[in-house]
């Protein structure tokens, strides 16, 4: 038979084929297709990129979309670049499930946006529960959607105070957050006691989040004290153990010394497999205690993900660009990290001063050196409960925003990897740039913290008084000196560095894969994107054309996937009434309406954006689960609407607790609403 792909290669390269122990030279065709003759077909191949007598990157599998009529008898073509994103989504774990074959032309579908603890039911305790999702599957069927898209679901308890209710700052990125377990599914007695507890934590509007986790501690404690390990239970901590017990210990340890910062735990600051094992067979029923928890979790989780599935919905989940620095990881992988930096974003229209996410920056170069070991195994742990996932900050694959641990402010932070100028080069062009002290941000160039008199030129360095300070024929060098910096000088840099990490990660999941690309985008992101066959996020108040204030639904492309805000943006309703002017614009641009404007967002209107949504080219179109409610005025929230804003990117100590004011029950319970909405994505042709 004859494999073919279409590959971009350039001057000097060749592409091989691997199927099994196999390695072959591909035959080069005009147009950038490459060819492979093979004796018979292959369960599965890889591709590999020659230069200069060595492999200088691998690929996973392309997308084998059969034989076609417009091919030669005994022909398989793979599309590599420019795939096709229909054949993206058939090739990855969400196309079984949704059934996207024989559909006419390219399959569209609709989905759900909302965290897993902003769910209530009637049989929730004061949070949503994985056990909730059901309910969610149900009602996500009856609409027709296909997709129920999470916030991260991993642990992130270190202060047992309300501070760890950020969902982004989690202290392991394997084990589950123990406040998604269902109690009585865990094995809890369901009493009176029991009853009053949750009635009166499910009354609250909402999550009060150190008293529901502190409660379902000392309810799983109880049970855990008459456990008896089943061959179950055995079977799952011998399988997860490479992450489990670490996990575990470190719980033990962070609740002993009364804080994560492994750094003051004295001889166990310093991990080592030994000592975590001496620690283990020391403390073995605390140490239990945690792995228990995760038991039931996984458990769960893994029933709610076959529920979906034989109901024809997928899940997607949420991956983090940052890891915590008092986290298991940093603990026992601390040479992966930039323990001294902390990642962040540069300066947008949400944060006039950038943002400083705390996290620390991955040393990709350590990471290389055993072929990405860390992020294939958190990929593939992923991949055990989703079928598709958004990576968070994309970017952060091609450069981070990075700020030296001394610094607060997102204006002092670098883009890493970069090519920063010597301070000869700037010097000669009549710059003195210097190393500010007690964080003044009024400086033009920011020095490289790893290697001394290389410089950067600081974000947003225009609006200092270091600039305004330079006479005309400097301020106009150093404007195109920036402009070149900061959207010239880097793009095959950073693709380069994207398709050093990216395809090895991608290659060890099946999971369809979105990226979150927005705000300050290189050039080389969108094409690196289409290569790897990676959805953008397309977000209507946040236009990817920097000429208009909104985008157009009608424009996006296919291999998107469109919404109407995220967790970090108001929902339409409180947006509508934040900026009157900007409402006005879009209700008669956008909207096409004549009059006078409404003065709140309502449900016709909320309903004319979501259809514009919905009608879109879009592959996705998942909304907020706030932004479905809003198109029906007996459904939707009575309250101010700014209540069901999720966070506010701008306050580092948000507290993260919103849940939705009505049960699952409730909603399920709509059925005009439900047919309305089946009608609706019906129609729109998803």
């Amino acid at each position: 038979m004859t494999i073919t792909i279409e590959y971009r290669t350039s001057w000097g390269e060749e592409l091989k084929i691997r199927h099994g122990k196999s390695l072959e030279a591909m035959e080069y065709v005009p147009d950038g297709i490459w060819r492979a003759r093979l004796s018979r077909v292959p369960k599965e191949v890889s591709f590999e990129l020659w230069r200069d007598g060595r492999c200088i990157r691998r690929e996973w599998r392309g997308h084998l979309l059969g034989a076609s009529a417009a091919l030669p008898a005994g022909e398989v073509r793979l599309w590599w670049n420019d795939a096709p994103a229909d054949a993206a989504l058939q090739d990855s774990k969400l196309g079984p499930v949704v059934a996207p074959n024989g559909t006419d032309g390219h399959w569209r579908g609709a989905g759900v946006a909302v965290p897993v603890f902003s769910l209530r039911s009637e049989e929730s305790f004061g949070v949503g529960e994985f056990h909730d999702l059901m309910k969610l599957v149900d009602w996500a069927a009856a609409t027709g959607q296909k997709l129920i898209q999470l916030l991260p679901i991993n642990d992130t308890t270190m202060t047992g105070t309300w501070q760890d209710s950020y969902p982004y700052n989690a202290n392991t990125t394997f084990a589950l957050h123990p406040q998604f377990v269902h109690l009585p599914s865990a094995g809890v007695r369901v009493d009176k006691a029991y009853k009053a507890l949750q009635a009166e934590l499910n009354a609250l509007p909402a999550e009060d989040y150190e008293r529901v986790n502190n409660e379902k501690d000392r309810l799983l404690r109880k049970v855990y004290a008459k456990f008896t390990p089943t061959p179950e239970f055995e079977a799952f901590v011998a399988a997860n153990r490479t992450w489990l017990l670490p996990y575990a210990v470190f719980r033990c340890l962070t609740a002993s010394f009364g804080t994560p910062d492994f750094s003051r735990w004295g001889d166990m600051a310093v991990y080592s497999p030994a000592k975590v094992r001496k620690f283990a067979a020391a403390h073995p029923a605390e140490v239990g205690y945690h792995e228990f928890v995760q038991y039931h979790l996984d458990r769960q989780l893994r029933e709610v993900v076959a529920y979906a599935h034989a109901h024809g919905v997928g899940f997607k989940g949420d991956l983090p660009i940052g890891i915590s620095r008092t986290s298991v990881d940093a603990w026992q992988y601390p040479e992966l990290f930039h323990l001294d930096s902390q990642a962040g974003a540069p300066p947008d229209a949400f944060a006039a001063d950038g943002q400083n996410w705390g996290f620390p920056t991955y040393n990709w170069e350590r990471m290389a050196e055993d072929g990405f070991a860390w992020w294939k195994a958190r990929m593939r742990k992923m991949g055990e409960y989703f079928d598709a996932f958004r990576i968070d900050h994309i970017l952060g694959f091609f450069r981070i925003w990075e700020i030296p641990a001394r610094y607060k402010s997102g204006l002092m932070g670098h883009f890493n990897p970069a090519l920063p100028y010597s301070g000869d080069e700037l010097r000669g062009m009549g710059f003195s740039p210097w190393t500010p002290q007690d964080d003044s941000t009024d400086v033009l160039f920011v020095e490289d913290p790893r290697r001394p008199d290389w410089w950067h030129p600081r974000i947003g360095g225009q609006n200092t008084e270091a600039f305004r300070a330079l006479p005309d024929w400097l301020q106009r060098r150093y404007n195109d000196l920036y402009n070149d910096f900061f959207y010239h000088r880097h793009n095959e840099f950073w693709r380069a560095s994207a398709m050093s990490k990216l395809p090895a990660l991608l290659g060890t999941t099946g999971m369809l894969t979105c990226g979150e690309d927005l705000g300050m985008i290189p050039a080389c992101v969108p094409p690196v994107m289409a290569e790897l066959g990676i959805l953008s996020l397309e977000i209507q108040r946040m236009p990817k054309d920097p000429s208009v204030e909104f985008a157009d639904p009608a424009a996006y492309p296919y291999a998107c996937v469109c919404a109407t805000g995220t967790h970090d943006t108001s929902p339409l309703r409180a947006w509508w009434e934040e900026d009157r002017d900007a409402s006005a614009r879009f209700y008669h641009g956008m909207l096409g309406c004549q009059g006078e404007v409404p003065y709140f967002c309502e449900p016709w209107v909320c309903e004319k954006i979501v259809r514009q949504h919905l009608d879109s080219p879009a592959m996705l179109c998942v909304l907020p689960l706030q932004d479905w409610l809003s198109i029906d005025g007996a459904v939707r929230y009575a309250g101010n609407p700014a209540d069901e804003r999720i966070n506010v990117p701008a306050n580092p100590r948000h507290y993260w607790r919103y849940r939705i004011h009505l049960t699952l029950e409730d909603l399920l319970s709509r059925t005009d609403f439900t047919a309305h909405l089946r009608e609706l994505i019906s129609s729109a042709g998803r």
